[in-house]
């Protein structure tokens, strides 16, 4: 029997990452191949137009799981019946900008988005955050739903995750499918801790088959951290496609569960496992199943990661504060 269709809000639509995300999901790749999904399309006014030429564009790739398109500027239109949120929309941080700027004119962004969700998603909707700074954007979102379930609200980190698997599968010659475990911990920003401790390719530690702790401590980390603005400098835009593509797995492993015996990254509210701050959205490992996520418990923490565990924590700490203030 057919499946009844799946209602996707996808904020920022008409923007580089929108794009490339809203095929993504209309062909099965975020809910699976025999999913049917209708896509909500939120925009600001000033990109109506383009908003409106992407819908032109998903009607005339004929997507057979696709049932429907609303594309709209109307946030309580865009957000009435939804099951799966992805918000892509949000302020970018210009040149001249303090950081105490974005972050005020995001929290205005994602009280009111926060609220219009409440009043109008579906029951036990699914919210992912991929604006930057997104752990914090999701911690507003948070704070202005509280009808929504505490843990139904996460951010994007599954990026950060997947380029230090692709990093792992370069320097070892190997197929990305093979390494298994790699961890991202804290924040999406240049504070967050790539830990490869516990990672393997088949049955080996990864650090036991690069052999090199020197580029895995240093090297590694830097490249993982300051992969988007590698890309910004490369091509001259951020991270659109790679970023659309990590959305999708990590709305499809959270739906649909992650294989037995491999975790992912997702920034999720921090219950303070791991002693880190608590009431912060902060990535760890999690698993899935059932459609709920699970941080994955008593891994060894060493001395060089705790430290590193512990300044991302703190930059999250300061974020939350900054945001707060925000709101006086």
């Amino acid at each position: 029997m057919a499946k009844e269709p799946v209602r996707v809000l996808v904020t920022g639509a008409a923007g580089q990452i929108g794009y490339a995300l809203v095929p993504m999901i209309a062909r099965g790749i975020m809910l699976g191949a025999d999913q049917p999904v209708i896509l909500h399309m939120l925009d600001i006014p000033f990109a109506a137009e383009a908003l409106n030429g992407v819908k032109m564009e998903l009607v005339d790739a004929a997507f057979p799981l696709l049932k429907g398109v609303v594309a709209t500027t109307d946030v309580v239109e865009a957000c009435t019946g939804v099951n799966v949120a992805v918000m892509v929309g949000g302020f970018p941080r210009k040149e001249g900008m303090e950081r105490k700027d974005v972050m005020s004119k995001n929290v205005s962004i994602y009280k009111s988005q926060a609220s219009a969700l409440e009043q109008h998603a579906a029951p036990n909707c699914k919210v992912l955050v991929v604006a930057n700074p997104a752990n914090t954007n999701a911690l507003i979102l948070k704070e202005f739903a509280p009808s929504i379930p505490a843990k139904n609200i996460t951010c994007l980190t599954r990026l950060d995750h997947n380029r230090a698997l692709g990093q792992i599968s370069e320097r070892l010659s190997v197929q990305v499918s093979d390494v298994k475990n790699v961890i991202i911990w804290g924040n999406h920003s240049s504070t967050q801790y790539p830990d490869v401790n516990h990672a393997t390719v088949g049955d080996k530690p990864v650090r036991e088959l690069v052999k090199d702790d020197e580029w895995l401590n240093g090297e590694f980390i830097t490249t993982v951290q300051q992969r988007g603005a590698a890309i910004i400098k490369a091509r001259k835009l951020s991270s659109a496609l790679s970023a659309a593509s990590a959305a999708c797995d990590h709305i499809r492993d959270w739906v649909l569960g992650t294989p037995e015996g491999t975790w992912v990254s997702m920034g999720v509210y921090s219950d303070g496992s791991y002693n880190v701050p608590a009431g912060v959205i902060y990535s760890f490992p999690v698993t899935c199943k059932n459609g709920e996520w699970t941080i994955v418990q008593g891994l060894a923490i060493d001395e060089f990661s705790r430290k590193k565990l512990d300044l991302t924590g703190a930059e999250l700490t300061e974020e939350k504060e900054l945001a707060y203030s925000c709101l006086s």
